[in-house]
């Protein structure tokens, strides 16, 4: 789907974008890139198999319902999905606090592998191919 696609390739220019923003110290607006890539796969997923929501919470929601819970994703991801999310809620609206550039870079990596692993499975949709999910599990 054309739609899947481009917002692949917003989540690949998300990260992109917070690397550069990283670059220059500004982890607080890096947070929110990070976050964002992850959101961006986690639809390009979900519309994929024809869900489509207008909110955050219904996406996170509908990721853990639809990926998680069914072991087609490591649940590890559903929990940087929501660590992502409380990062970039603290990056873009903590006036007190300052984001560490290291735990920032951190998510940006883990936004790279949620972007890599929502290929994986668009691959296997595509070519339809079923994984065993026990031998992938704790992989990351």
């Amino acid at each position: 789907k054309r739609e899947t696609g481009a917002l692949l390739e917003k989540a690949s220019r998300a990260i992109r974008g917070g690397k550069m923003l990283l670059a220059r110290r500004d982890a607080d607006f890096a947070a929110g890139r990070a976050y964002y890539a992850m959101f961006c796969a986690a639809s390009a997923l979900l519309i994929e198999r024809g869900r489509r929501f207008g909110g955050r919470g219904a996406v996170h929601r509908a990721f853990g319902e639809e990926f998680i819970k069914t072991g087609a994703v490591d649940p590890t991801f559903y929990r940087r999905l929501l660590d992502a999310h409380d990062m970039r809620i603290a990056g873009d609206y903590g006036i007190e606090t300052r984001l560490q550039v290291a735990d920032v870079r951190n998510t940006l990596q883990q936004a790279q592998a949620f972007l890599l692993e929502a290929r994986r499975c668009l691959d296997l949709r595509r070519f339809g191919m079923q994984e065993n999910t026990r031998t992938r599990r704790n992989r990351y």
